[in-house]
């Protein structure tokens, strides 16, 4: 009868201890999945700039909606799309519907717009010149050489008068249209990052957004730029990109809105590009109608 009442109560403590240990892992277990994002695998948006501060004011806002977000770094264009096809990347956002129709077309891959952030100028500098009626006769201008960008950068040429394009000019456009015997300038491609950097050796050039900070210039001293409030201009509105099976994914579709809804976001974007930007809330389908457009009108080129 002793010996009873002396086991009894240590079967009871390890009874007390297991209930003990069950409440703090259900307790754990709970507190995880109240932290939302901070335990969830990243999701990994590719851009070009990620040293821009309004990248690191967006993942937070992510955060606060219970989604990790890790940006990642490319140092120029033709990068983020390859890693995005092959899963490196969950989404990027860098580039314009032009720019992906024509990667699409080249590497027979389908990804596709799943949100509009904003559209930009494009804007001819010179550190020679004030104005494009100084520039001079038979002198360099520079545009960027991938495809999308050159043409958009041909047809501010031809707007300001510097150029002439044989077939009048269109997103296709490229260094084979220019009328020598009819334009002012002379023209060269660079790769979109040298334009900035070469324009010592240049009477201007066209230079991508993303650069003109960083060679230490203004927006706001470009001699000559295209106008992005043209409804035309659809085509060159940037864009969150996706792989197609993941068009429709509810978190990638949230990262967008989390971007397109944050004014510190917004704002931190636009003041990069010396408040140029114009932010849009572009319906999907408009921009999935713009891209295959483009797209078939690319195939149709070749």
């Amino acid at each position: 009868m002793s010996d009873q009442l002396i086991e009894a109560p240590k079967k009871k403590g390890r009874l007390f201890a297991l209930i003990a240990v069950v409440v703090v892992v259900l307790l754990a277990a709970g507190f995880v999945a109240t932290r939302g994002g901070d335990d969830q695998k990243a999701i990994k948006i590719g851009v070009v700039g990620a040293s821009d501060p309004y990248w690191a004011t967006y993942e937070k806002a992510a955060a606060k909606e219970g989604i990790n977000v890790e940006i990642i770094d490319f140092t120029d264009y033709a990068q983020p799309n390859q890693a995005l096809s092959e899963g490196e990347l969950d989404l990027n956002q860098f580039q314009h519907i032009v720019y992906l129709a024509e990667y699409n077309v080249a590497t027979k891959n389908d990804l596709t717009a799943i949100g509009a952030t904003a559209i930009y100028p494009l804007g001819l500098h010179s550190k020679k010149y004030s104005s494009v009626d100084d520039i001079k006769a038979g002198e360099t201008v520079a545009v960027p050489n991938d495809e999308s960008n050159q043409a958009r950068g041909l047809l501010v040429l031809q707007s300001a008068g510097l150029i002439t394009l044989k077939s009048g000019g269109s997103i296709f456009s490229d260094l084979s249209d220019v009328d020598v015997a009819s334009s002012k300038v002379k023209v060269k491609a660079l790769n979109a990052a040298l334009t900035a950097t070469s324009l010592e050796d240049l009477a201007a050039a066209i230079i991508n957004n993303d650069f003109v900070e960083k060679a230490g210039l203004k927006f706001s001293d470009a001699i000559a730029q295209d106008d992005p409030k043209d409804p035309n201009a659809l085509p060159y509105v940037n864009i969150f990109a996706a792989r197609s099976e993941d068009k429709d994914n509810k978190t990638y579709k949230k990262l967008v809105e989390i971007y397109q809804n944050t004014k510190a976001v917004t704002d931190g974007a636009n003041k990069i590009s010396g408040n140029t930007g114009i932010f849009l809330k572009t319906p999907v389908s408009d921009l999935e109608a713009s891209l295959k457009k483009v797209e078939n009108d690319t195939v149709a080129q070749k």
